[in-house]
């Protein structure tokens, strides 16, 4: 059993269109919420907080509905296209309304895009597991990663290259007077449409080798019955503790940038250049961490990737001023987040049927989605409510860090026998 890289990256061209936005979304937005049309912070956050509101409803909907979809395309591909097609138009209309300073026509046009992107988010994530054999899924979901995060990389890139920025009094980097953001508009939406018409063109789905029809016949007299106690007490386990892994993780990627200001008394650049380290590691880690899985299995990687995020979050606790410790701590947690990411969504998706992909997916991110919801508010509700400040952060992600290995540890379906082989080098595979 070999897993073909070559279909593997194609198809992660999908999950590399829906990163590129989301990077674009999460730098550009805010920014032009607050600067060009004058929001305050809290009502920019509650505008950027509505994708996350819609994916907790909208996710596991379309995935549902994407599992019963059949057509001339298949069942995700006709999402993914249409749904990338009606995204890069939105696109165009909100560059207009934000050169127009027209600030409803560019909300009501943000909100359609923002649905639009969760109508085909999960089906473009179900693709991989419904054309790969479970063993195999961790390896591929560490490639799919790994192309997704390149076109995050591309839209930094590209606003690096098109968008001029400059320092202010508060060592804040912020952009130029009169910045305008259409080009990067238009070659993100460019990049989106281009990478999706690649794998439309190059993997034809409904010509696939799907697992759910090797698997149908085997599960076929299960399919109207409930899930088994023991697997759904699985599941509610592995999501319940990707619930507590986002808390932790989020909440540090999320407040970082003011606890090195408030904390270490350092500008703002500090952040980024620590978080960078992070997001490079993961990047690393992703392929080599898909292996090492087939090795330990699933669980005993997300296990030792918590562990190395709980022991690095709580040495954090006890750095108060800005030392270079700092970038391997960040690039351990990196590691440990790979290590995460790459298992944990294979083993939600390994309790479903081949008929169910779709749901389980939405499954998962409704569950990360709400963390990503709900550590914000908590997290600065103790840091501002209760007057305890930013040294509370790290305490607070030791928390739910560890929780969620307690949770993981009772975790006991989703995971995949480790395949011993002859020799190192036969691990690695062959690409088909």
């Amino acid at each position: 059993m070999k897993l073909n890289y070559k279909r593997t990256i194609l198809i992660g061209l999908a999950f590399m269109s829906i990163l590129a936005f989301w990077q674009f979304y999460d730098q550009v937005i805010p920014y032009i919420l607050e600067n060009v049309f004058g929001l305050r912070t809290f009502a920019a956050n509650a505008i950027m907080s509505i994708d996350n509101i819609l994916a907790i409803f909208m996710l596991p909907l379309f995935g549902a509905i994407s599992d019963r979809t059949s057509s001339r395309l298949g069942k995700r591909t006709p999402y993914i296209l249409f749904g990338t097609i009606a995204a890069v138009i939105l696109m165009a209309v909100l560059a207009l309304m934000e050169q127009q300073r027209n600030f409803w026509g560019f909300f009501f046009a943000l909100f359609a895009l923002l649905v639009t992107m969760a109508v085909y988010r999960t089906p473009a994530v179900a693709y991989m597991p419904d054309v790969t054999e479970k063993p195999l899924r961790s390896k591929a979901n560490a490639i799919i990663n790994l192309v997704g995060y390149l076109g995050g990389i591309f839209t930094t890139v590209v606003m690096m290259f098109m968008l001029k920025s400059e320092k202010n009094e508060n060592g804040e980097s912020v952009y130029s007077e009169g910045q305008s953001f259409l080009p990067v508009f238009l070659v993100v939406a460019a990049f989106m449409l281009i990478t999706v018409l690649i794998m439309v063109f190059t993997v034809k789905e409904n010509k696939l080798p799907h697992v759910k029809d090797e698997i149908d016949e085997k599960e076929a007299a299960g399919k109207g019955k409930k899930m088994p106690r023991e697997v759904f007490r699985s599941l509610v386990l592995i999501l319940l503790s990707v619930f507590l892994w986002f808390m932790a993780y989020n909440a540090v990627t999320t407040a970082f940038s003011r606890y090195c200001v408030q904390i270490w008394n350092v500008d703002l650049g500090a952040s980024s250049s620590y978080l960078l380290v992070a997001t490079v590691a993961a990047i690393a880690a992703f392929v080599p961490l898909g292996f090492i899985s087939s090795y330990l299995g699933r669980k005993k990687t997300i296990l030792l990737g918590i562990t190395l995020m709980t022991v690095c979050y709580f040495i954090a606790i006890f750095i108060k001023e800005q030392t270079p410790l700092m970038y391997a701590i960040f690039g351990i947690v990196g590691i440990g987040w790979a290590a995460i990411n790459v298992n944990s969504f294979p083993m939600v998706v390994e309790m479903s049927t081949g008929a169910d992909v779709g749901k389980y997916t939405g499954f998962y991110y409704t569950f990360s989605m709400a963390a990503q919801i709900t550590t914000p508010l908590l997290s600065g509700w103790l840091i501002d409510s209760l007057g305890w400040g930013y040294s509370v952060l790290f305490p607070y992600a030791v928390l739910f860090s560890a929780l969620s290995f307690v949770t993981m540890l009772f975790v006991k379906h989703g995971d995949t026998k480790p395949q011993r082989k002859a020799s190192v080098i036969e691990s690695f595979g062959e690409a088909d």
